[in-house]
């Protein structure tokens, strides 16, 4: 299987982990040209946005190390795009990170906070 089929995949899993969890996905792969956002989706009246990450081990630091500041950056820029576009009411966002590994799923709430020049 190639990475696309893995990420998609592995996608497909973090989207079924959430709907389980009673969120709501509202939006998967919305592009913009700062990047991609990998899911959307509201726990509670917090819109959160989720960085998928799959890998077949967890050495190096696991996927979670794999969300760099700068990726952080395109993200944030990525979700005020998405914010602006879909004219989005809620009462906050959050930037979660989700590891899918082959021992399980790893949910990270609050991966990480970006400055606030960026949204």
């Amino acid at each position: 299987m190639n990475t696309k089929a893995i990420g998609a995949q592995g996608e497909e899993q973090a989207a079924r982990y959430l709907q389980a969890k009673g969120w709501s996905i509202l939006e998967r792969n919305f592009s913009a040209p700062y990047g991609e956002l990998d899911l959307v989706a509201k726990d509670g009246k917090t819109l959160v946005f989720v960085e998928v990450k799959t890998r077949a081990y967890s050495a190096y630091g696991g996927p979670l190390m794999a969300v760099t500041p700068a990726k952080q950056k395109r993200l944030a820029l990525t979700a005020a795009s998405y914010i602006k576009a879909k004219s989005v009411k809620c009462d906050g966002i959050r930037f979660d990170v989700l590891c899918v590994l082959p021992q399980g799923i790893e949910h990270v709430p609050n991966a990480f906070f970006p400055e606030r020049t960026t949204l």
